[in-house]
């Protein structure tokens, strides 16, 4: 449902201003149900993205690195290796992932 605030409710009278230079509209079903689609993917994207697996997925990237316990560098590592090829850039991901490798690997070098 979607009305105007009238000149009674917001007029100059009132300390507003006239209803030509400002009104309010109730947002239509269709907007609310299109903003909590909108805000449900924003979630999604941070709380378990698809690129890392998805909520569902037993595999998800965070899920595995806990469960195996492995650590900053080799969960990262992992992470870039489990989402390859599901974005744009997935050369990218794996020179990433082989950083973060190398970085474990020159750590146990040098321990």
């Amino acid at each position: 449902m979607s009305r105007k605030v009238s000149e009674k409710e917001c007029g100059p009278k009132n300390g507003g201003r006239s209803e030509e230079n400002y009104s309010y509209k109730y947002p239509t079903q269709e907007e609310v149900i299109s903003f909590n689609i909108r805000e449900s993917k924003k979630n999604e994207m941070i709380d378990h993205p698809n690129h890392y697996g998805g909520e569902d997925n037993p595999y998800e990237a965070i899920k595995v690195i806990e469960a195996w316990e492995l650590g900053f560098n080799l969960g990262n590592t992992i992470k870039y290796i489990s989402r390859a090829g599901k974005k744009l850039r997935t050369l990218e991901d794996l020179e990433k992932a082989s950083w973060y490798i190398n970085r474990e690997i020159n750590k146990l070098k040098n321990n």
